[in-house]
């Protein structure tokens, strides 16, 4: 595979940033990789050899690079994004891992004014569980990853970047930063706040026995694995998508009261084959 970026910086070497640069230096070995994160991150990025480098000055690890990934929670992203659009090289690209797409896709057109290119990215992959330590090169094969803009955008870099989406294998999905956001309210951010809410309730009804929690089986398990997430990580998501999803919650709720009024009726069934027609899709989309 001919080389699509030679030098690439990757800003924050956790699950996300990690496993981007292990996929990459598997699918590209002659792409020289730096890693730009907190002194104490550093070391075991390069341990786990997602880089060869390791820079903990922001302009050291930019120098250079073609391909800025910016795998950040959203709140330091967009506190650094006016930082790397003035030091970035200028035939740079610049894309970012971040959940949300409108604030970071804002803050991006104020300030990529000049000749470096930014364009905003989500890979629709990860983990409850952060850090290096789980980074895996494998994390973004036949997973979805949102870009924003339009497929026919001819930039270069763009279509360099679009292409090493595709042979680290990752399916492009382009949209806009709109649309983004209010689609992954429902499919991502909300079952984050259902699994947050299940797992109120059970605390809450599980008594000094330690029932009903101790009978609890793999069914729980599975609803509930994404209640090991990092507040850290949901605050910034919650704080630059609320409008949408608090929508969601509002449709979430409705379908609980709609629910607990045909608990008794045949209705529930219809429910039941909604719910099933829907898992049926997904499977067939993955």
């Amino acid at each position: 595979m001919s080389v699509l970026f030679s030098r690439v910086a990757v800003l924050g070497t956790g699950l996300i940033g990690g496993s981007f640069a292990l996929a990459l230096r598997r699918s590209f070995p002659e792409t020289r990789v730096v890693g730009w994160d907190k002194a104490e991150v550093l070391p075991g990025a390069l341990e786990r050899g997602a880089v060869q480098e390791i820079e903990a000055e922001l302009g050291a690890a930019l120098r250079g690079a073609e391909l800025v990934y910016v795998a950040l929670p959203v709140g330091m992203a967009l506190d650094l994004l006016p930082e790397i659009a003035r030091t970035a090289e200028p035939s740079a690209l610049v894309t970012d891992a971040c959940s949300t797409k409108v604030a970071v896709c804002r803050v991006a057109e104020q300030h990529f004014t000049g000749s470096v290119r930014f364009l905003g990215g989500h890979p629709m992959a990860g983990k409850e569980v952060s850090g290096i330590a789980h980074a895996d090169q494998e994390l973004f094969r036949g997973a979805k990853y949102a870009l924003i803009g339009e497929p026919s955008d001819s930039d270069p870099r763009v279509q360099a970047f679009a292409r090493l989406i595709e042979v680290i294998g990752a399916q492009p999905v382009w949209l806009d930063a709109d649309t983004h956001d209010w689609a992954v309210a429902i499919i991502s951010h909300l079952p984050q706040m259902v699994a947050l809410a299940l797992a109120r309730v059970v605390a809450e009804e599980t008594d000094e026995t330690g029932l009903p929690l101790a009978l609890a089986g793999p069914g729980l398990r599975d609803m509930l694995r994404l209640a090991g997430a990092s507040y850290e990580l949901w605050r910034d998501i919650s704080l630059t998508n609320a409008q949408n999803l608090a929508r969601a919650l509002d449709r979430l709720a409705q379908a609980a009261e709609y629910l607990r009024t045909v608990l008794a009726r045949r209705e529930l069934g219809d429910e039941f084959l909604t719910a099933n027609d829907i898992y049926k899709k997904l499977r067939e989309l993955q």
